[in-house]
């Protein structure tokens, strides 16, 4: 895990434990994960069996020679330092949040203006760390989700793959088809299409992602709108170990061109966790001016 993914991870859950909230018990369930579509194994990569731990707060700096441009980075006149070193967070070092660099002509003006008055907010301390949707339960949509650090779960059958993420069992449904839903309402994760390539490869088309508030690309805030379109390519490597998703992301209302984000995960063989978030009164414990909570006004059953 990264130095930056520790602070993240350290500041959720004191901040779920101190506010009285319970980490669900970290109760095993009994999520199967070797559901795989049915069909040879040369054409098909086998993705469900075991998990997906990330070990990136962000996506990487090095997409395919020749894909354009990268993810958004870090200001160069605010080199970002961690207080998590040697594999602990220790209060009172020289710590610098990452403060993403706002002139990057790849952004539209009304993107620039949001994402600098973010850097605003964690240059004058009233927040610690850049806000992303999953630090206070909500998901991260597509492909921010992508960037979520407790482990995912494939379920694949011959009409559809379920990615499940570890937490709140968030689930993102991918379809084995070849048309996007007519009746489109923008979600979270919108409308999501797939097909297999090489044996080794799923490919997913997705639109229909709702843009505005809490809605981000990556862990910078980059926001986007609805007319965001994501092209993933999620590939299995020779020996099953590590898969790999290069996503295409294009939108005209928020970026002047197309971005190639890189997220890598390894197997993990252990089983899903029970893993709830939204369990707190959602008070912001830490003074990060976070955004509240999500909290229903009745409940489910």
């Amino acid at each position: 895990m990264s130095s930056f993914a520790a602070h993240i991870l350290v500041s959720t859950l004191r901040s779920r434990l101190l506010a009285g909230g319970v980490v669900a018990g970290f109760l095993a369930v009994t999520l199967v994960p070797s559901i795989s579509v049915a069909g040879p194994e040369d054409t098909v990569p086998q993705l469900g069996r075991g998990g997906w731990a990330a070990n990136f707060w962000d996506f990487q700096l090095d997409p395919p020679q020749g894909s354009g441009h990268g993810p958004m980075k870090t200001d160069p006149k605010y080199p970002y330092t961690s207080q998590c070193q040697n594999g602990g967070c220790v209060p009172g070092l020289d710590y610098r949040p990452p403060i993403v660099d706002t002139k990057d002509p790849i952004l539209k003006s009304w993107a620039a203006k949001e994402m600098q008055a973010t850097n605003e907010e964690v240059l004058s301390g009233k927040m610690s760390i850049p806000f992303t949707s999953q630090s206070r339960c909500w998901p991260g949509g597509v492909p921010g989700q992508l960037l979520f650090l407790e482990p995912m779960y494939f379920l694949q059958t011959p009409k559809q793959v379920w990615m499940v993420w570890q937490r709140d069992h968030l689930v993102r449904r991918i379809y084995l088809t070849d048309k996007h839903s007519e009746n489109l309402k923008p979600s979270w994760f919108g409308d999501s299409i797939g097909h297999y390539e090489g044996g080794d490869t799923l490919v997913v088309d997705t639109i229909g992602l709702a843009g505005g508030r809490f809605h981000y690309i990556d862990s910078f805030r980059t926001p986007h709108s609805d007319k965001l379109h994501v092209v993933e390519r999620f590939t299995l490597s020779q020996d099953g170990r590590t898969l790999t998703a290069i996503a295409r992301v294009e939108d005209p209302d928020a970026f002047n061109g197309p971005l190639t984000l890189k997220q890598t995960w390894r197997r993990n063989d252990a089983p899903m966790l029970e893993m709830v978030c939204a369990e707190d009164s959602g008070e912001d414990h830490f003074n990060e001016n976070l955004h509240p909570l999500p909290q229903a006004d009745k409940p489910d059953f």
